[in-house]
């Protein structure tokens, strides 16, 4: 795992308690059962992983660490995830069964958003995404965030798509964990795979 994964990963986990999981499209990812602490005074912290924890001492439910002792739990957790990582798969790859899993998830959530993408139904208008951006060219998701002159503020994608469903489509926002509003994101970033990130081009 890259340095950036992990701090992708300790930033997550730091969020006690906070989990995501892979699930359908119209499912809730649910939240981490961790353990209850030995001592009934303790605090249990997780992993993004939903498995892997640390039982900090001396902090009440509710406290916030301190910074130094924050980054400790989380060296600590990710020391256990690392030793937890060779124990499963011994130093080797994912196995092809795994990979197959997450690529025909990943489709499926992609195909959604196609054809979310290329029918009418997000507006009320009859227009759809697809006719002004074709196969979802012209939407460079690799430039997100950048500023948008139509919102007068920096953006992220999902803002300039619901910008598009609430003008162009006339339809009604989306909210950023609606299923729809997750496969189109999916889709159009589908479609620039490869393409380096710069993020604030114009």
């Amino acid at each position: 795992m890259t340095r950036w994964g992990r701090v992708v990963m300790i930033v997550a986990a730091i969020t006690v308690g906070g989990g995501v999981a892979v699930r359908g499209l119209s499912e809730e990812a649910p939240r981490h059962q961790l353990p209850a602490p030995a001592d009934g005074r303790s605090k249990v912290v997780g992993l993004c992983d939903g498995e892997t924890s640390v039982t900090v001492t001396g902090l009440a439910p509710g406290e916030r660490m301190a910074p130094d002792k924050a980054r400790a739990v989380a060296s600590e957790l990710m020391g256990k995830y690392d030793a937890k990582l060779q124990v499963a798969h011994g130093g080797t790859e994912h196995t092809q069964r795994e990979t197959r899993v997450w690529e025909a998830e990943l489709k499926r959530v992609v195909d959604e958003g196609y054809k979310l993408f290329h029918s009418p139904e997000i507006g009320t208008n009859g227009i759809s995404c697809d006719m002004c951006h074709p196969d979802a060219s012209i939407t460079h998701p690799e430039t997100y965030p950048k500023f948008q002159s139509q919102l007068k503020k920096v953006a992220l994608l999902r803002d300039m798509i619901n910008w598009c469903i609430e003008n162009p489509l006339e339809g009604p926002k989306l909210a950023d964990d609606d299923p729809k509003m997750r496969a189109m994101e999916a889709y159009i970033l589908s479609t620039r795979k490869g393409v380096p990130l710069d993020p604030g081009k114009h």
